[in-house]
């Protein structure tokens, strides 16, 4: 049996309340902080599978540390500590009700939606004749709404933010000009690990008058990776792309006739599957931060976070 961390509820110093989300526990420390657990679970079209992947919260948890630490000269961002693997503690801000999608080639979600017959993507016009995983003139964003938790997110075009008055228009233009420079660092950087930055999400909120970079970035959650040294011959001969990415989960449910749809169960998930889920997790954080990836120790893993988080929280007063 795999140990993985599955749900937390714990209580730490300064707590005020727990949100949980997804794949992460929020807990509300006092009234200006966040402390974030990164669970191993893993959704997928929406939808939280059964079983946890060994390992995934802390890759998760590392890699956008470092992604966040690697971009704090572009924008401020709410990360202030990591006081274990699995947890990130920074300031709590206002989110904006949207997600930045940056997308360079054409994959995914999107290549579903072009090859459906679609030729616009949240107001952008897409050209003819694409293939799938073929890379843009230049990367283009293509926002979605952020949905409550259950609810898909939905497309949206940057004109539609404005009338609807989602994001101030000076904020949103703020925010545009962010995300394209996150994706130009996190692609060069990508790039001197032998990887391609395919697509990735940013979220972003407001604080005392500035815009934060908050959540994850660059993880593989958030974000896919193709293997730079083999994507040309992989498209040239029309075959598909090996990732570092949640793709491939989505694929396996899709060839397991599941696609999120309301009321249909999620097929079962066998050991087989679960390692080597947990493998490309590795493999992931192995090869975009270049250093080999420490597992921590799990064999009673709530402990280990309520001790560190506690120690961590009583030093800051709590």
């Amino acid at each position: 049996m795999f140990k993985t961390i599955v749900k937390t509820d714990f209580m730490f110093p300064g707590q005020e309340d727990v949100y949980h989300g997804k794949v992460r526990e929020v807990y509300s420390i006092g009234s200006d902080h966040l402390l974030m657990v990164v669970s191993d679970r893993i959704s997928a079209f929406d939808v939280v599978l059964p079983r946890g992947i060994p390992y995934k919260g802390q890759v998760l948890n590392q890699i956008a540390e470092k992604s966040l630490d690697a971009t704090r000269d572009i924008v401020p961002n709410w990360k202030l500590s990591s006081p274990d693997p699995n947890v990130t503690f920074g300031y709590r801000c206002n989110p904006y009700p949207v997600e930045m999608i940056v997308r360079a080639y054409l994959t995914g979600s999107s290549w579903r939606t072009y090859k459906s017959g679609k030729r616009v993507i949240c107001g952008i016009s897409i050209p003819e004749g694409m293939k799938e995983h073929q890379r843009f003139e230049k990367p283009i964003l293509t926002p979605t709404t952020k949905a409550e938790q259950g609810l898909h997110d939905e497309d949206i075009s940057r004109e539609e933010i404005l009338r609807q008055k989602l994001v101030p228009e000076d904020e949103y233009a703020l925010i545009e000009k962010y995300s394209m420079e996150l994706f130009e660092r996190g692609a060069a950087i990508a790039d001197e690990h032998g990887l391609i930055l395919v697509d990735t999400k940013y979220e972003f909120g407001h604080r005392d008058g500035t815009v934060f970079l908050i959540d994850e970035i660059h993880t593989p959650d958030s974000s896919r990776y193709f293997y730079s040294d083999e994507y040309q011959e992989r498209f040239d001969k029309g075959e598909q792309q090996k990732q570092l990415s949640k793709e491939f989960v989505r694929e396996w449910l899709m060839a397991n006739d599941f696609k999120g749809e309301k009321g249909k169960q999620v097929p079962d998930i066998p050991d087989s599957f679960v390692t080597e889920v947990s493998e490309r997790y590795i493999e992931l954080f192995e090869n975009i931060t270049g250093e080999k990836f420490v597992k921590a120790d799990i064999s009673d893993v709530d402990s280990r976070i309520n001790n560190n988080v506690t120690a961590y929280l009583k030093d800051l007063g709590y």
